[in-house]
């Protein structure tokens, strides 16, 4: 099939740590950007992370700086998004979302159209 699938989300207390992939079937991440997008109740969807697998160009939003990492591992055509320091503000549903010839920045400031788009995987963090 065609598609991303994301996993690794879960619940986690503040501070703690948790590893989410993206994981692609039917193409190649590598010739794609990728995204992190996340989706809070209330809130609007947000752009965490966003990663270019021509060139390995990132960025990341504010608020998660120093705290996240994006990287790409060609081998298992999987993206991943290491957040660390979580806090109850990254609560939320994080989607993985891929587009053709576009620049990590200008993922992450658009909402769409892209390729393809995944299902999501729950992240809450409480004490």
């Amino acid at each position: 099939q065609v598609q991303v699938v994301e996993s690794g989300g879960g619940l986690v207390q503040p501070g703690g740590s948790l590893r989410l992939s993206c994981t692609a079937s039917g193409f190649a991440l590598h010739y794609y950007t990728i995204g992190w997008f996340r989706q809070a109740p209330g809130k609007e969807r947000e752009a965490v992370s966003c990663i270019r697998g021509g060139d390995g160009s990132t960025y990341y939003t504010d608020s998660v700086k120093g705290r996240f990492a994006i990287s790409e591992d060609d081998a298992k055509n999987t993206v991943y998004l290491e957040m660390n320091s979580l806090e109850p503000e990254d609560t939320g549903v994080y989607h993985c979302a891929a587009k053709r010839v576009t620049t990590a920045r200008q993922m992450c400031a658009s909402y769409g159209p892209y390729d393809y788009w995944g299902q999501g995987t729950q992240v809450t963090v409480s004490s």
